[in-house]
């Protein structure tokens, strides 16, 4: 459960006047805009925000991955964990601008995932399939209706492949959507073809430090600006924007500009309505209750309604924060709201009954915040396994006890909810049957009108003669999980060939009821059992390879449950099947070598270098500011000088350490990342800018070595063409792209028609020792356990 300090946050973070504002700025419009980005974090908040909170219409953003194979400034969560973290940044940011999201991808495991960077659509398509995740668009586009559609970025050389994947795909499903004979089955699950009205591209350029976009922008047909500030928070639309991006805290998002932005420039590029001059990106479509009011065709009593609906909901915006003004307001405007929808048109309800039913679920909502029905509910604990239990309080608002209120838990299958309490609210006690299915890991979706994630709360009351229902989240997202997870320490073993040893320990902690723990080996390995300390066997001569040792409690495949806490999204577990994995490879260490390992918290290359059999030491503050000369090498990791202030504090102690005979290791850094050219190396080195410009996204990519004798290179192992094969993702980024001449590039390699470039891996003699520069993806290949990696790293340590 959510600590009393986490209570406390939240609560702060949502006063309850500017929840009930909230919630009556959704009535203004019957407009739907859906933004389409490829990645949690591409979202164009700001000009969301003010789209939604200051005109009222319903936003929607439409992600195709989950972000999963990006990067985390946070911490050490990668592939499907960081995934799943990403998704609850998506989901947080968009509760600030009270956005919905449609996934279109579900994970790591799914055709449609985030594989890290490509440089054209064609090449992400090659991997998504291009007619997947149109079909994929083409069904969010029939299911939510929007009548604005605005991808974030274009589809122009220079651009990150995914973006330019995804506005090509945005726009080929407009015509799909509204095509009868375009994916039947569809209409199975009862959608129906949709027209999209417009369809603009942004006519704002996407480079930047990361995107070099080769083209310029489109001219601008249409300018959306912000004039104002938003009413409940008297701050500034682009600011709040900025509140939202705040929540991709992995991504390093939330900045805090001299001037928030409040201009958005766009370019229309499709209409089905027409193609007059625009004053609002809204003009020519049925933009409110009382503009479809005007629709010729309609009988007089559905006029009336409409007009007499817009009418009492204007009232109770205006009435705010009168409550009681607000409820008798909306009450009767939910009447009227119903004789649309029971008594319209057949063709007039064909086109615009989702108006209606969002206006009357909207209409609801607000109505229960203005009574103050409903205050939290949460589980303890937030999980539940087979035949497991957890109690769900539900505590009501102070406006609860005037009327007659109803709670009802939503549960996922074969979890029972049995109410045990109803005294300040309801407690119910939730059992969980023994074939209860587990949780998926990526829900499809998040509403901003709530019922999200595995579990949520519907609540009705009857308040001046309606029923009145709406539905809440719990504070934690609930799951059904699994009863016992393994925890296998080490997960992972590396085994140089020729070793004499023949067994090593493993220890598995196993947490949860009582279980039969065993392992399905490959052949050539056993696994021998010692109460939780195991010992995986080579049975005769270990030949080279990557082997996998599954995991088994009562006969069923074991889970490994990675769990992750932080304060912006609060606590979430990805599970994982447990498994031993032992790669086999011909490795040899550097003699001698003893290394001082400066992690960031975005890499476990210190973790791998112990692995492979050297002497590591972690380096804290105290650490840097010892004796460094006890170190042959220090390995500076990914992203340090930017997320650690005693390093950039140690600077000058680094640069003596190799003068006077120490060997320095720099993994890839941005040059956001507190890398100064001049300061943080050595000798001047650049990372170059734009990165697109500056790194090699084909895994395959060929490799020259330009210096095949480098002491780097040819020992203690020799790294010949092998070692560059199974990659996986890409070869590099964030090369350099200038540096002293003291530095000698070791490699080149480039994308498919593109120029050499050489900033992969420089080194320097310098004084009595050596600075390194790494800009492969190194960390990354020792975590998927590939051979070449290990190998090139160990050289890498080597003393100067």
């Amino acid at each position: 459960m959510l600590s009393a300090r986490e209570r406390i946050e939240k609560q702060m973070a949502t006063p309850a006047l500017v929840r009930l504002h909230r919630k009556l700025s959704r009535l203004k419009s019957t407009v739907t805009v859906m933004n389409t980005g490829a990645h949690p974090d591409d979202e164009q908040n700001g000009l969301l925000a003010l789209l939604r909170l200051e005109y009222g219409m319903r936003v929607i953003v439409a992600c195709s991955t989950r972000g999963e194979g990006g990067q985390n400034a946070l911490g050490p969560e990668r592939h499907g964990a960081l995934g799943m973290l990403r998704s609850r940044e998506m989901e947080e940011a968009a509760r600030i601008i009270d956005a919905d999201v449609a996934w279109l991808g579900h994970g790591p495991d799914d055709a449609v995932h985030d594989f890290g960077f490509s440089k054209d659509g064609d090449a992400t398509f090659s991997r998504w399939g291009e007619a997947r995740i149109v079909e994929r668009l083409v069904r969010a586009y029939r299911k939510d209706r929007p009548d604005i559609v605005i991808p974030t970025f274009l589809d122009v050389p220079g651009q990150h492949g995914h973006h330019r994947a995804m506005t090509r795909a945005a726009e080929a499903a407009i015509a799909l959507a509204a095509d009868a004979s375009a994916f039947p089955e569809h209409f199975a699950d009862g959608l129906t073809p949709w027209t999209v009205s417009k369809y603009y591209l942004p006519a704002w350029s996407g480079g930047g430090s990361t995107y070099d976009d080769a083209l310029p922008p489109p001219d601008a047909t249409i300018t959306v600006a912000a004039s104002g500030c938003d009413p409940a928070t008297g701050a500034e639309y682009g600011r709040i924007g900025e509140w939202s991006r705040y929540f991709h805290a992995s991504q390093g998002m939330g900045e805090w500009p001299a001037q928030a932005k409040s201009v958005w420039p766009l370019h229309l590029k499709l209409t089905a309505v027409g193609n007059d001059e625009e004053q609002l990106i809204s003009d020519g479509i049925p933009a409110s209750l009382a503009q479809l009011a005007i629709l010729p065709g309609l009988p007089e009593e559905v006029t009336v309604a409409l007009d007499a609906a817009a009418t009492e909901i204007g009232a109770a915006i205006a009435a705010f924060p009168h409550r009681q003004s607000i409820i008798s307001l909306l009450t009767q405007a939910a009447g009227h709201l119903e004789i649309v929808a029971t008594q319209g048109p057949q063709e007039f309800l064909a086109l615009h009954s989702h108006r209606i039913q969002r206006k009357r679920t909207e209409v609801d909502a607000a109505i229960l915040e203005a009574a103050s029905i409903f205050d939290r509910v949460s589980a303890d604990p937030p999980s539940i396994a087979a035949v497991g239990r957890s109690v769900l309080t539900v505590e009501l608002g102070e406006g609860a006890g005037e009327y007659e209120v109803s709670v009802s838990p939503v549960l996922p299958v074969g979890v029972a909810a049995e109410l045990t309490s109803s005294r300040r609210g309801r407690t119910f006690l939730l059992t969980a049957a023994a074939d209860t299915s587990l949780s998926g890991l990526f829900l499809p979706g998040w509403s901003a009108l709530g019922g999200n994630g595995h579990a949520y709360l519907r609540v009705s009351a009857e308040i001046e003669g309606r029923n009145v229902a709406g539905l809440f989240d719990l504070e934690e997202q609930f799951a059904v999980s699994a009863a016992q997870t393994l925890k296998l320490f080490p997960d992972a073993l590396l085994v140089p060939l020729g070793t004499p040893r023949t067994e090593w320990p493993v220890k598995a902690d196993l947490t949860g009821a009582p279980a039969e723990l065993s392992f399905d080996a490959p052949v050539g390995w056993a696994v021998k059992a010692a109460a939780n300390n195991w010992t995986a066997t080579a049975l005769g001569a270990v030949k080279p390879g990557l082997f996998s040792i599954k995991a088994k409690v009562d006969g069923q495949p074991a889970f490994e449950a990675e769990a992750m806490s932080y304060p912006h999204i609060g606590r979430v577990d990805f599970r994982r099947p447990a498994a031993l994995n032992i790669l086999a490879l011909d490795l040899k260490l550097p003699e001698g070598a003893r290394v001082g390992y400066v992690g960031g918290g975005a890499d476990r290359a210190g973790l791998w270098l112990a692995r492979m059999g050297l002497d590591v030491v972690e380096l804290d503050a105290s650490g840097l500011a010892g004796d460094l000369s006890q170190f042959t090498t220090i390995v500076v990791g990914i992203f340090a000088f930017g997320t650690r202030k005693d390093l950039a504090a140690a600077t000058s102690r680094l640069h003596q350490f190799v003068e006077n005979g120490g060997h320095l290791v720099t993994l890839y850094h941005r040059p956001s990342d507190g890398w100064d050219s001049d300061e943080t190396p050595v000798r001047r080195l650049q990372i170059g800018s734009p990165s697109v410009r500056w790194r090699v996204t084909d895994p395959g990519a060929e490799v020259t070595v330009l210096s095949p004798g480098h002491m780097l290179l040819s020992g203690p192992n020799r790294i010949g063409p092998e070692d560059w094969q199974g990659w996986n993702k890409e070869r590099g980024l964030y090369f350099a792209s200038s540096w002293d001449e003291a530095y000698e590039p070791l490699l080149s390699m480039h994308d498919v028609d593109e120029q050499p470039l050489k900033g992969a891996l420089l080194s320097a003699g310098i004084g009595h020792g050596r600075h390194t520069h790494v800009s492969l993806t190194l960390h990354h290949q020792m975590d998927r356990l590939v051979p070449g990696a290990f190998r090139l790293m160990a050289n890498l340590v080597r003393p100067a």
